[in-house]
């Protein structure tokens, strides 16, 4: 059974001329990193926030969001609760909006334990004590303030306050985009570590296609609300089969290419407010076709190909190939793969 598994998930708020979420299906297994990639504004933070009930005021949701079996979208309060404190857990992309300043570190990461009396103050600080050490901390910081620690010491601190009661998920939401490289690097090294060692599913939210790739065992590309392509991480960016795919890296600056102007996405990403009729990249994309304007392709395996790679493009088998379009390098090193 997968930790998290997210089928056919449509999320619409008020206002708007389509949904925010449309059809978006995803899944995350025990021990599992699966990346979840697209430009700001696509809907990579909101299906994250979906997993924990998060939504917006106003917001209508359907579709199903399992977590470790259970169904978040028809959940209790009283269980959304229990949820959030034991099941899954958020790490959120700024650390000190994720804490309160003038409350102690250890009275943030003990409070978890002792809602409704699930812990003793002391059990519940010996555990804060032993997460610490594990994200590299000391019990010194147990009475330190937010404001007396960096932000890659806080960054740990919210992740171990995301591992206090064990859960089974972790959703990272951009967790190293507030932080200079060498912590961003200690902090994505820290993640695979206590996946390996905790067996705790994550789900890793971010833009930096590197990253993702350092990270991850799969990925799912999303634009305007819907996955566009998914599959192994060395199999998708070495060889993309969805044109936003292939742009986003063909975007990307890399160290062993020659020096140049990047290629940029042309267009713009289509409003909340503009109906969508076919595919959501077609004015944006260099294979477009009036089969594209009429119709909106389905996720569908590609052909000849494994299950697990999925491509919604009904010029998928064209992309990247040698059709007198440049071909679309890999972001990242061998060193660095998955």
């Amino acid at each position: 059974m997968n930790t998290l598994d997210i089928r056919a998930l449509r999320l619409r708020l008020p206002d708007t001329a389509r949904p925010v979420l449309d059809g978006v299906d995803l899944t995350v297994a025990a021990g599992e990193t699966v990346a979840l990639v697209g430009e700001s504004g696509s809907g990579k933070t909101l299906t994250s926030r979906s997993v924990l009930g998060l939504l917006p005021p106003g917001a209508a949701a359907e579709g199903t969001v399992n977590v470790a079996g259970d169904d978040v979208l028809t959940m209790t309060p009283d269980r959304l609760r229990i949820l959030r404190t034991s099941t899954a857990a958020m790490v959120f992309q700024d650390p000190r909006a994720a804490v309160n300043p003038v409350r102690r570190v250890g009275d943030f990461l003990t409070e978890s334990l002792r809602l409704n009396a699930r812990a003793k103050k002391a059990d519940a600080e010996a555990r804060a004590v032993r997460m610490l050490e594990a994200v590299g901390l000391t019990a010194a910081a147990l009475r330190a303030y937010p404001g007396q620690l960096s932000g890659g010491m806080l960054q740990r601190v919210v992740i171990a306050a995301a591992l206090m009661g064990d859960p089974a998920l972790i959703l990272a939401d951009e967790p190293t985009t507030a932080l200079d490289v060498t912590t961003q690097a200690e902090v994505v090294a820290l993640l695979g570590e206590l996946r390996e060692s905790f067996g705790t599913g994550l789900l890793f939210v971010t833009h930096d296609l590197g990253l993702a790739a350092a990270i991850s065992d799969r990925v799912y590309v999303m634009y305007a609300g819907r996955i566009v392509e998914t599959g192994p991480a060395e199999e998708l960016f070495t060889r993309p089969r969805h044109p936003y795919t292939a742009a986003l890296l063909a975007s990307t600056p890399r160290l062993d290419a020659p020096r140049g102007r990047l290629a940029a996405i042309e267009g713009r990403p289509p409003s909340l407010r503009e109906e969508l009729t076919g595919c959501p990249f077609a004015a944006r994309c260099p294979y477009v076709t009036d089969h594209c304007v009429r119709e909106a392709p389905a996720l569908l395996p590609l052909a000849g190909g494994q299950r697990d790679r999925l491509a919604a493009c009904h010029h998928g088998d064209r992309v990247g190939e040698a059709d007198g379009r440049p071909q679309v390098p890999s972001p990242i090193g061998e060193e660095c793969r998955p």
